[in-house]
C-alpha cells in the first residue's frame, strides 16, 4: 500500500516544512449524466427542487478528479499537495457534459 499523500487547500500543512516544490499537478474528468441521471434531471427541472442525480453525477466527477490529481502528484514524486483547488465548466454542445478540474503544487514535505 502507498504512503498517504498528505492534501490541503492552504499553502502550508501544520508541524510540516516544505523541502521541494515539483510543480502543479492537475487531475481532469469530463463526464456527462447517464441517461436515467439524465431522465431523472429533466423531470427535476420542471417540478424544481433539488436535482439529486446531477449532484450524484458531478460528485464521481470531482472524487475522481482528485484521484487523478494524487495520482499525478505520485509520478513526480511528491507526498503532499498544497492549494488544491477545484473549477468547473460546461463542455459540448448545449453544456451536455461537465469538466472538472482538480489541481494545486505538488511538494515534498518533513516534518519540521
Amino acid at each position: 500500500m502507498p504512503e498517504p499523500l498528505l492534501t490541503t487547500t492552504t499553502l502550508s500543512i501544520d508541524g510540516y516544512r516544505i523541502v521541494e516544490y515539483k510543480g502543479l499537478v492537475r487531475g481532469i474528468v469530463v463526464r456527462s449524466p447517464t441517461l436515467g441521471q439524465g431522465f431523472l434531471g429533466g423531470l427535476r427541472q420542471i417540478i424544481g427542487g433539488q436535482i439529486a442525480a446531477y449532484a450524484e453525477m458531478c460528485e464521481q466527477a470531482r472524487a475522481e478528479a482528485f484521484d487523478l490529481l494524487v495520482e499525478h502528484a505520485r509520478e513526480v514524486r511528491a507526498n503532499a499537495v498544497v492549494g488544491v483547488r477545484y473549477e468547473s465548466s460546461e463542455v459540448g454542445r448545449h453544456g451536455s457534459a461537465t469538466e472538472v478540474l482538480c489541481y494545486g503544487t505538488a511538494v515534498v514535505i518533513q516534518r519540521a
